[in-house]
């Protein structure tokens, strides 16, 4: 029997083969799968031809297998199967809100909009399995455009070509100051009071860091040097009730960080108030074929 220089057989031609074998009868066969008794034997017979091998014995009075009809019949069922599950497999990727998704998540966002994401995501969406991940924009940004995230939710603009971003809401940035400041629970505080306050920023790294140094430095304020700052909100606010500065917090995290001590106040500047953009950012998806010139290669790289 020739094993190489074969074209594979169809789904078709394998179904047509399995459903005699299970009938043995070319008829009820063709009815059991919708086809027609000379379609079916047409496709029987191009699969003996294709695997150059007798699959089905024919006489007046009945069909039989061979032996290797007989072996083969269960390798057909196999791949049917298969086939079978790839498609439902294809059906569920179809669906919305299934299957995984890789979340990464900014540390300045994570504990104050994650609760409200996951009682989403359990209540609606239970088939959807999420996985999250913490850390800081770059890092996230890097998994995103490698693949091993599949949306970010940070803050915006970024400026990096091929990802689409979804704003979904502008908050304000307040000024948290000890509760015995002379700007504590002022509601219009101006920005150039920026240029005199001791400011305690986030680590280096930290988008909200850039984002309090651009306001500073639209309030007139050039630079910014500290001894003196924090990897986290939680101990920003702390060193903060402590007597050592002030410092800006997004409005998504007062209610949690402020009502950890009595010592703290918060303050609202003037408008336009400062603010920033939260978003769900993912590759864009470009509808291109295959065949277009580098996108092999690309692939490859990727």
């Amino acid at each position: 029997m020739r094993t190489t220089g074969l074209r594979p057989p169809t789904v078709s031609q394998l179904r047509a083969f399995l459903a005699v074998a299970e009938h043995l009868h070319f008829r009820e066969a063709a009815s059991a799968i919708g086809m027609s008794q000379p379609a079916l034997s047409g496709a029987v017979a191009a699969l003996e031809e294709i695997l150059d091998i007798t699959l089905v014995e024919r006489t007046t009075r009945r069909v039989l297998l061979t032996p290797a009809g007989e072996r083969l019949a269960g390798r057909a069922r196999a791949v049917l199967d298969a086939v079978g599950e790839l498609m439902e497999e294809a059906e569920a990727a179809r669906a919305p809100f299934t299957g995984a998704l890789r979340l990464g998540v900014i540390p300045t966002c994570a504990p104050y909009l994650l609760p409200t994401v996951l009682r989403l995501v359990r209540g609606t969406y239970p088939a959807l399995d999420l996985a999250v991940t913490e850390d800081q924009t770059d890092p996230l940004l890097d998994g995103l455009l490698a693949g091993r995230l599949d949306v970010l939710l940070l803050a915006v603009p970024l400026g990096v070509p091929g990802l689409d971003e979804l704003p979904l809401f502008d908050e304000d940035i307040c000024l948290v100051t000890p509760a015995d400041h002379p700007l504590a629970g002022r509601g219009d505080i101006p920005r150039d009071a920026l240029r005199d306050l001791d400011l305690i920023l986030l680590d280096q790294g930290h988008c909200l860091r850039d984002q309090a140094l651009e306001i500073c430095r639209e309030a007139g304020r050039d630079g910014h040097s500290a001894a003196t700052s924090a990897a986290g909100l939680a101990t920003l606010v702390q060193l903060v009730a402590g007597g050592m500065g002030a410092t800006l917090l997004p409005r998504t995290a007062l209610d949690a960080e402020t009502a950890r001590s009595h010592d703290l106040a918060t303050g609202r500047f003037a408008g336009p108030a400062p603010s920033r953009r939260i978003a769900l950012v993912t590759r864009c998806v470009l509808d291109m074929p295959f065949d277009v010139p580098g996108r092999a290669g690309a692939a490859a790289e990727g």
